[in-house]
């Protein structure tokens, strides 16, 4: 009598999340696909503007000020990165995000006037949680953590895989991607960042570098793909939570090597809203992140990176 025998093996994980795409690759006797859709879902049920029943939504709504222990973990770290960042990265911006038609509200062009009220509802530093509670200082405060989120749904898959005792992985959710060990080709996870090219359609992709890693996160943010023109200028998805107003910085593309993607998916972010010289100076104080930013200067595309980042960069082969 044979009995068979559950073989180690690649296995591939596709499909749609959060808008965006999910491909999920790892090596086990398992198949896990349930469960790592199971993971995944658990962010759209804490902290989506776009599902009305999250705790994030009804927050926004006054209906519940009570939050659970994944909005917590997102909070604690959106709240360490706006302050290390002095403001540039604030969950808060969702009346900013809305008013320029990139929330969950699609409203018109909005006024300097609107502009100006709404910036009263706008900083982490109007916040509290206490004891299972998120409290505002001002009714009218909403929470947008679309720009932490998919980083932390690619981190509870990472994390389960770990514990599953995954040894090689690679979960990538719309770009935002942790690796662990090698791919089915025997070697680091090769990943390629995008040139930061005009193109809502995603039709003109052109890879600026190859980086190869066999461990930790890695985000970009870039103003080139989620933007619109108004008579004849370009308004970008990234709002500045400082000023209200659509980033029209140096950086055209920021990429960022961290432990966790949430961290990763944050601080490219942040990043964007700083500028180049801003940036610089909070990652030569970070030792925990490496970055690479394509910046215009003079009509030119330049790229600035840390040394450690230059070595994740793929040689030619």
């Amino acid at each position: 009598m044979l009995i068979a025998c559950k073989q180690e093996q690649y296995r591939h994980v596709e499909g749609k999340i959060y808008g965006t795409y999910y491909r999920i690759i790892y090596e086990s006797k398992e198949d896990f696909s349930e469960s790592l859709k199971t993971e995944m879902e658990k962010v759209n049920t804490s902290l989506s503007m776009f599902n009305p029943q999250s705790v994030v939504a009804k927050w926004n709504r006054g209906e519940s000020k009570e939050v659970d222990s994944l909005f917590i973990r997102m909070y604690r770290t959106a709240e360490k990165i706006n302050r290390e960042t002095n403001g540039a990265f604030d969950i808060t911006v969702a009346p900013l995000a809305n008013a320029w038609g990139f929330g969950y509200k699609q409203n018109r062009f909005p006024n300097p006037e609107e502009i100006d009220s709404l910036l009263q509802y706008i900083g982490m530093d109007k916040l509290k949680v206490e004891e299972g509670y998120l409290l505002k200082e001002k009714a009218g405060m909403e929470i947008d953590a679309s720009s932490i989120a998919k980083g932390l749904g690619v981190d509870l898959v990472a994390e389960f895989l770990d514990a599953c005792e995954v040894r090689n992985y690679m979960v990538d959710i719309g770009g935002e991607i942790r690796v662990r060990g090698e791919s089915d080709k025997k070697r680091p996870w090769r990943i390629g960042i995008d040139k930061p090219i005009d193109d809502i359609a995603i039709q003109g992709r052109e890879l600026q570098m190859v980086i190869r890693f066999t461990k930790g996160a890695v985000a970009t943010s870039g103003n080139y793909r989620n933007y619109y023109i108004h008579e004849g200028r370009k308004y970008a998805h990234t709002i500045n939570p400082r000023t209200g107003y659509p980033v029209q910085r140096d950086i055209l593309s920021s990429s960022v090597y961290a432990p966790t993607c949430m961290e990763a998916d944050a601080y490219a972010t942040a990043f964007m809203v700083l500028g180049l010289e801003e940036s610089k100076k909070i990652v030569e104080n970070n030792t925990e992140i490496e970055v690479c930013f394509v910046y215009e200067q003079n009509g030119e595309n330049r790229v600035w990176m840390t040394e450690k980042f230059k070595d994740l960069i793929m040689k030619e082969e």
